[in-house]
């Protein structure tokens, strides 16, 4: 059967795929969650399930294609935005087939892409976690705080406009200073940062400790004497059943601040 990722390539498969490499750790979470045992193969960065235990073949970005051959999966599953389209090539010509999943830019479309991989690229059933995820996101509270949500730093890199993280903390009520930027990921000055918050444009800084580990030493030092919050990047970024505690979890943490 010839199925179509998000991306509108095709998908060669004989039939459910039986060995999974996942190059993207919130995929990774995800499918074996639903599937215990299917995914054969991951990357260094997919730490969930904490139980997973299978052969890793480097990261996201510049993952070892020889290694993920020689672990002859039925299917690779990697994301626009994560992975480069030059490793997917290659492996499509090698005769992997290849489910690229696109750069979610709100918390129901990542969910939707996710089921699609689940029940139509592996022929699953649709799991629990998923439903319970949608549940929890559907509400949208009131703007109770503008922030500024730096992803990288030397050079900083903050979340601009159509992403999935930036949708999460608009569900929770935190609106993105950067919303309306021309990128996705705008590279910002600290001094235009700061200015942000002087010209009263923002009175937050989100800090999550993933791509860029955020500290509470590294980080809000930058910003000195603004409200700011450390949280969770897994919880932040994963389209996957982390959304099922993470409404909770950051809620939690950003009442605190």
């Amino acid at each position: 059967m010839v199925l179509v990722d998000d991306l509108a390539e095709p998908v060669p498969l004989s039939g459910a795929p039986a060995r999974v490499v996942s190059l993207v750790p919130s995929l990774t979470d995800a499918i074996e969650t639903t599937r215990q045992g299917l995914v054969v193969g991951a990357t260094e960065y997919c730490t969930h399930p904490t139980t997973l235990d299978v052969p890793r073949v480097g990261g996201s970005k510049y993952p070892d294609v020889d290694a993920v051959l020689a672990l002859r999966p039925d299917l690779v599953v990697a994301n626009a935005e994560e992975n480069r389209p030059s490793d997917v090539e290659r492996l499509r010509a090698d005769g992997v087939a290849v489910w690229v999943t696109a750069a979610a830019r709100t918390v129901p479309d990542g969910l939707a892409s996710v089921r699609r991989l689940l029940t139509q690229g592996l022929g699953l059933g649709e799991p629990p976690w998923l439903v319970a995820a949608e549940t929890t996101w559907r509400p949208t509270l009131p703007v109770r705080a503008h922030a500024i949500i730096p992803v990288w730093r030397r050079p900083w890199i903050v979340i601009g406009r159509d992403t999935f993280a930036g949708d999460v903390l608009h569900r929770l009520g935190v609106a993105n200073t950067y919303a309306d930027a021309q990128d996705r990921y705008p590279r910002p000055r600290l001094d235009d940062l700061r200015a942000k918050i002087t010209a009263g444009e923002a009175d937050l800084i989100v800090f999550p400790d993933e791509p860029y580990e955020f500290t509470v030493d590294d980080g809000p030092e930058a910003f000195p004497g603004v409200r700011h919050a450390l949280i969770s990047g897994r919880h932040l970024t994963w389209c996957g059943p982390s959304l099922v505690e993470a409404r909770e979890i950051l809620e939690s943490t950003l009442n605190q601040e």
